[in-house]
């Protein structure tokens, strides 16, 4: 199964908070008590998140955080980066000399077409986008032939 962590939800929550409103600079503990998430937890993630240059951090009495760039600049995929590295799938994903089996691996060109398409995917979807409304279908039809494809 492939699974984000905590970290990198709790990540996308704050982030969403602070893009409503992206021009205001936000302190830790309000962002805490908006969303719900432990001030260490808040502390930990915008740390990495100044690390990675999605946020900017400020010192000082009206100081705080503020997003680096616009909502429509930041990437799913800076995000899951800047809170898990690199976004791979397998191993060899990122480099070969990971993998015991590599001289004799067939797929790893597959598994790097692979990666490479999910990746561009997150890169496709920005923070601008996880807070646009989204409309969920009540039911959702999938025609039955195309299971058998």
């Amino acid at each position: 199964m492939l699974k984000l962590s905590k970290l990198t939800d709790y990540a996308t929550v704050i982030l969403g908070f602070m893009a409503r409103d992206n021009r205001q600079v936000r302190a830790a503990v309000e962002i805490a008590a908006v969303t719900g998430i432990a001030l260490p937890t808040v502390s930990k993630i915008m740390k990495l998140l100044v690390n990675a240059g999605i946020l900017l951090s400020t010192r000082g009495a009206k100081g705080g955080y503020a997003l680096a760039r616009a909502p429509e600049k930041i990437t799913v995929a800076a995000v899951i980066c800047a809170l898990e590295g690199p976004i791979a799938l397998t191993e060899c994903s990122l480099s070969r000399q990971g993998c015991e089996g590599a001289s004799g691996c067939g797929i790893h060109a597959n598994w790097s077409l692979i990666n490479r398409t999910i990746h561009n995917a997150l890169e496709s979807v920005t923070l601008a986008d996880l807070i646009r409304p989204v409309a969920v279908p009540e039911e959702v039809m999938i025609p039955v032939a195309s299971l058998y494809r």
